[in-house]
């Protein structure tokens, strides 16, 4: 037996003497009563909720970001399309000038192994930008949660809420709108928002179009 086992083995064996030895049958016994009490939930607790899809909706971070993530990924489609229409035109090529006895098999084995080696790069290309996007909507996703958690910790010194809430879909079988604090909360995350630059130059470019 380790040390921090036979600590915890004393321990637990000098609560238990104390106990045998400081209350017999009669005396020793639990007041339900103030058990209850300090267990129970106070009747006056306020409670609230927040609509998510709203929050995805009308919150500016949102919004700008989801454009920043959609010029990402529509980039990283079109140079991979573009680097895969390149290579399998080359590979049509090559299989032209074969039929046509145009190489030497010492030139066609180089140029099929330079084949292969642009297939490969191109594969790793897919898995590293697929990468850098995955981090990077885990990013904001991280960034999102941080903001809302900030704001309503901010929010909830005055309102007093013993719980919030977030209502997407059907996750609440039911809830009263007189306790939807959702348009408080956009409000609150909108005045506090300040977009970084490339989320105004995203959002610029957006307009032109």
């Amino acid at each position: 037996m380790n040390k921090k086992n036979i600590f915890g083995a004393l321990a637990l064996a000098t609560v238990a003497a104390f106990a045998m030895t400081s209350c017999d049958k009669s005396k020793c016994q639990v007041d339900e009563k103030k058990v209850e009490g300090k267990q129970a939930v106070p009747s006056d607790v306020k409670i609230a909720y927040v609509e998510v899809d709203s929050i995805m909706s009308q919150y500016k971070f949102c919004k700008d970001y989801s454009l920043i993530l959609q010029k990402k990924g529509q980039n990283i489609q079109n140079t991979l399309a573009q680097k895969q229409r390149t290579l399998e035109q080359a590979y049509m090529n090559f299989q032209q000038k074969i039929q046509q006895n145009a190489y030497t098999r010492e030139q066609a084995e180089q140029i099929q192994m330079s084949l292969q080696k642009q297939n490969s790069d191109l594969q790793a290309l897919n898995q590293r930008l697929s990468g850098e996007f995955q981090v990077e909507t885990e990013n904001y996703n991280n960034a999102l949660r941080d903001s809302i958690q900030h704001f309503l910790a901010v929010y909830n010194k005055d309102k007093k809420f013993g719980l919030i809430l977030s209502k997407a879909g059907d996750n609440l079988l039911y809830a009263d709108k007189a306790y939807d604090i959702t348009n408080e909360v956009i409000a609150g995350l909108n005045k506090a928002y300040k977009p970084a630059a490339p989320a105004k130059e995203v959002k610029a470019e957006a307009k032109k179009k």
